[in-house]
């Protein structure tokens, strides 16, 4: 696809939310959109220029699996980019931020949601993720260079980068 967008997830309702976001924005052509599997991408080796993962990375079953996929789809001198939630945020902020994702956080989503558990389920796959070091390193085993990161508000989230050489 030349120029174009491959959007992905493994739900067909987050898909067909985008379509109708795109659609609502006047973007009717350029996209295409897959239900696909992070750990198994219908996509061509190699065919791929940028590929990107926000919030989602934490969700899948087998991250190095899903790591190397990435590289696979990848051209030699594509981008990898990943937005993610982390564990290891600045030690001033940690007293609040435990407050605000173990109090806070699954009340809001009880009175917005009625699914208290959804966003129970959020703030423990949070503290399960690899911290921001490690997870730079299985992006590193999965074959990409020039591995990098920043976190982002006193590290609530980071964004991990790096290219396929």
């Amino acid at each position: 696809m030349a120029g174009g967008v491959v959007v992905c997830d493994v739900s067909d309702a987050m898909l067909a939310i985008g379509r109708d976001r795109a659609l609502d924005q006047g973007i009717l052509s350029g996209i295409e959109w897959v239900c696909a599997d992070a750990e198994s991408l219908p996509i061509a080796d190699r065919s791929m220029d940028l590929y990107t993962i926000g919030f989602g990375l934490r969700n899948v079953t087998r991250i190095d699996v899903a790591l190397a996929e990435a590289r696979r789809v990848l051209r030699p001198g594509g981008r990898f980019l990943c937005l993610e939630f982390t564990p290891e945020i600045t030690p001033l902020l940690q007293p609040l931020y435990d407050l605000y994702s173990f109090q806070l956080v699954p009340l809001l989503g009880q009175i917005v949601t009625g699914d208290r558990d959804a966003y129970t389920y959020l703030v423990e796959s949070i503290r399960r993720f690899p911290r921001q070091g490690e997870l730079s390193e299985m992006i590193g085993g999965a074959g990409f260079d020039q591995v990098k990161y920043r976190n982002l508000t006193g590290g609530v989230a980071a964004l991990h980068s790096a290219w396929r050489l």
